[in-house]
């Protein structure tokens, strides 16, 4: 007799997952890396505490560098009271923490639950990854930023607007990265998510600079390189057009490229889908939106890729964008653990290895926008916009066949939210 798929895969997975996890928290993060992200925030806290200059960093360098606005400075400032290690220990365990909470109101969000086969693919699939591993191991602040997206798209979409913009506020107060969901909240019209997500960072902001020795400095040196394209550890166009040496028409050029791909996908996921699947619309819109601010903006690393995980977890839903192979090479580019540096080919192994993310931030949303531009011409071509732009079932498949169930398996009934 045969045992059960979802019993067998359980058994595999968690285990996998969690004693992948215990390597990374007890030997990786131990072990540090050339990357270290967190002094630079204890030492601010130490300095910001004794009311001392906390902006006073030498950006020639190519050092971790500490940009926290004061409102950033003032959240961290607790870490300062304790030495170095134990800080940096008691961040590592916090980071981990609001990881997995993170994961689990991922799973909440799409209906699934700890007993779900879908439960170990998420978490083995999340601390396999680069974005996941060296936030850990640089002790940076990311998993705190995706804790407060997964939470915000949750209240969002039970119309708990004053609630969700609070942990995009205190967000904004470390890590602008989520600004990007601003302009979605704008066009849904959920206009109470804005008075506490803008308000509590502005009021942090106050108090952090009323406080803090050398506010001005803020305004004066870091401000102005944070709007600087930096040619190492940058995988943004402009970082990669400064290392690479490339033309300014052609940087312009993949700019303009992505941002009209983008908007394009962005209008259709709007027209199409905000209405028949909301979950599906915020958590694929925040993605792209995410991605081309990386590739568009000043700065984009690696592991802030880790707030893409709402939008690859929408391929439980017949109509993601993410339901092909071409879009899981793009994952691998830039969620891979893996180095593509070769000593055989040496120039073609470190231009892999620079890329890969860059490339699979791009070729990510050049699928999005073909994907749902080909649903769109194939519906107009047909007649049918008035009903979707998705491709009708077989009459003997029922609606919603193709989405996952609790366990893992095909249900009839669609989980769309909205």
């Amino acid at each position: 007799m045969k045992s059960d798929p979802a019993f067998v895969v359980k058994s595999i997975l968690w285990p996998l997952a969690l004693l992948t996890l215990v390597q990374r928290l007890f030997i990786l993060v131990p072990n540090r890396a050339k990357t270290d992200d967190f002094t630079t925030v204890y030492n601010a806290a130490v300095h910001f505490l004794r009311h001392e200059p906390v902006y006073t960093e030498n950006y020639e360098t190519v050092s971790p560098h500490y940009l926290y606005p004061p409102s950033g400075t003032l959240l961290m400032a607790p870490f300062g009271y304790f030495d170095p290690e134990t800080s940096r220990y008691i961040f590592v365990a916090l980071s981990t923490v609001a990881l997995l909470a993170s994961l689990y109101v991922l799973l909440r969000m799409f209906g699934y639950s700890l007993n779900s086969v879908v439960a170990p693919i998420v978490l083995f699939f999340a601390v396999a990854t680069e974005a996941v591993t060296n936030t850990l191991i640089y002790t940076n602040f990311n998993t705190f930023v995706l804790l407060a997206e997964v939470v915000g798209m949750a209240l969002l979409l039970k119309r708990r607007d004053l609630w969700a913009g609070i942990p995009l506020g205190l967000s904004f107060a470390v890590k602008p990265l989520l600004a990007v969901m601003l302009l979605l909240i704008v066009v849904n019209k959920q206009w109470k998510a804005l008075i506490t997500a803008l308000g509590i960072p502005a009021v942090l902001l106050a108090a952090g600079m009323a406080l803090s020795a050398d506010p001005g400095n803020f305004l004066r040196r870091t401000t102005p390189y944070l709007s600087d394209a930096r040619d190492y550890y940058n995988s943004s166009i402009t970082g990669n057009a400064a290392y690479f040496g490339l033309p300014g028409w052609l940087e312009y050029a993949l700019k303009a490229g992505i941002v009209v791909m983008t908007a394009v996908s962005l209008w259709l996921l709007w027209r199409f889908y905000r209405r028949t699947n909301e979950l599906l619309w915020l958590a694929t819109s925040t993605g792209l939106l995410l991605i081309a601010s990386w590739l568009v903006g000043s700065l984009g690393q690696g592991y802030y890729s880790m707030l893409l995980f709402p939008m690859l977890m929408t391929v439980v839903y017949r109509s993601s964008v993410m339901r092909n192979w071409v879009s899981w090479a793009a994952v691998y580019g830039f969620l891979s653990y893996d180095t593509w540096l070769s000593g055989k080919w040496p120039t073609l192994g470190r231009s892999l290895s620079y890329l890969k993310c860059t490339l699979g931030w791009q070729l990510l949303i050049i699928v999005a926008f073909c994907v749902l531009l080909y649903r769109f011409l194939d519906a107009r071509a047909e007649n049918r916009l008035d009903e979707g732009i998705d491709r009708p079932l077989p009459p003997d498949e029922e609606p919603g066949r193709h989405e996952l169930g609790d366990d893992g398996v095909a249900v009839a009934s669609p989980r769309a939210h909205g």
